[in-house]
């Protein structure tokens, strides 16, 4: 199949991968952030085995970047987010929430500080360049933000340290979880991080130069092929394993933080002000009438993820839905992340879930569903 028998008109952007992934096997393609996504390289259980065994490379170049430079660059970019970043070093990566007024979720990056008042927000899949733009007008800061000229690529898997090391040298290996490099590899303008949305192991490359995108992709699969490395997407089935949010399946601008049981990312108490800090003050204060919760679903092993929102019930009544389903091979059930009725919300509690094919028995569990500790990407 050749790379221009995808599309939807020129709305839809390519990545600079895009070409390259087609080569290499891309099937199929989902949008995000109003680009193409690789989702399909023939069998998503074996793109899990090769993630978990082994290393697999993913075109995440959808996960743009909001650049916010200027001499007010760190004052904004807390007003942005609930999470307190004041201890946050130049260099360091963090997981993020951006919330609106009503304390509700409206993207949840991963913000890097590249310098003092230097920030990329690496987004998952809503339009936050327009809100941190219009955020700006009226602020009264001196910021300047724009959508940069960076794709990131995802290396994730037990394998991807020796893929790294293989390619950046062995002082690649000091590189701490959730911290960043600026690094240049034959002449190609390149951020790395310790991050990824996989659960494992995992780096992140982001390609600070569009027209290398194929000289990118083809030279990491190279010297990545004796390490195992395939080409892949990132995987449903271990994201939910670790109990990985999905924006727009398990959270929206309807979810707040506590909700999802993220206490660990709003500092109420912290001086510098925040969008929706008064209304999450409430909502703690109140307490919240829904949790996500862990789903173990009886069955048969279901034959793909959810693509509609399952309803929950507990005695014939309906008590909330089911965001994210899939069967994990490795765990030989079939697991689901899903946001139910906080009076509901009891470990080991029993419900019916609506599934496509019938009804389903399933139990109420913990999350993340393996590796709670996270254990193995923080190693």
């Amino acid at each position: 199949m050749h790379a221009d028998d995808f599309g939807f008109g020129t709305q839809i952007r390519k990545s600079p991968y895009f070409d390259a992934t087609v080569r290499w096997g891309a099937q199929g393609f989902s949008v995000y952030n109003h680009m193409y996504i690789p989702r399909d390289f023939g069998d998503p259980e074996q793109n899990f085995w090769n993630l978990v065994n082994d290393a697999i490379l993913c075109d995440v170049a959808v996960e743009r970047q909001v650049e916010i430079t200027g001499p007010d660059a760190a004052q904004f970019t807390q007003l942005l987010t609930c999470r307190d970043l004041s201890k946050m070093a130049v260099g360091q990566c963090k997981y993020i929430l951006i919330t609106n007024a009503d304390g509700g979720i409206l993207n949840d990056p991963i913000l890097l500080r590249l310098a003092e008042n230097h920030f990329w927000i690496s987004l998952a899949d809503s339009d936050i360049l327009l809100w941190a733009q219009g955020v700006a007008i009226n602020s009264g800061l001196d910021v300047t933000i724009g959508e940069p000229d960076v794709s990131p690529l995802q290396l994730q898997g037990p394998m991807s340290g020796e893929i790294m090391k293989a390619l950046f040298g062995d002082d690649i290996m000091d590189l701490r979880y959730y911290w960043l490099r600026e690094v240049d590899l034959n002449g190609i303008p390149l951020v790395v991080s310790r991050t990824g949305w996989s659960s494992e192991l995992g780096y992140e490359i982001y390609l600070r130069d569009g027209s290398k995108g194929d000289l990118l992709w083809e030279t990491i699969m190279a010297v990545g092929l004796e390490f195992g490395l395939k080409p892949g997407h990132t995987s449903s089935i271990r994201r939910i394993e670790g109990g990985m949010l999905s924006y727009h399946a398990d959270a929206d601008m309807g979810t707040n933080p506590f909700e999802l049981g993220f206490d660990r990312l709003v500092n109420l108490d912290m001086e510098a002000d925040f969008i929706g800090k008064s209304a999450l003050r409430r909502i703690k204060d109140e307490g919240v009438s829904r949790k996500q919760v862990g789903l173990i679903l009886d069955g048969a092993p279901l034959t793909g993820p959810n693509t509609t929102f399952w309803g929950v019930q507990y005695a014939g009544e309906e008590i909330g839905k089911v965001t994210s389903a899939v069967y994990s091979p490795r765990l030989e059930q079939n697991i689901a992340l899903a946001m139910v009725a906080a009076e509901h919300a009891n470990i080991g509690a029993e419900v019916e879930v609506v599934t496509n094919s019938g009804p389903a028995r399933a139990t109420i569990c913990e999350r993340p569903f393996y590796d709670p500790k996270k254990q193995i990407a923080a190693a």
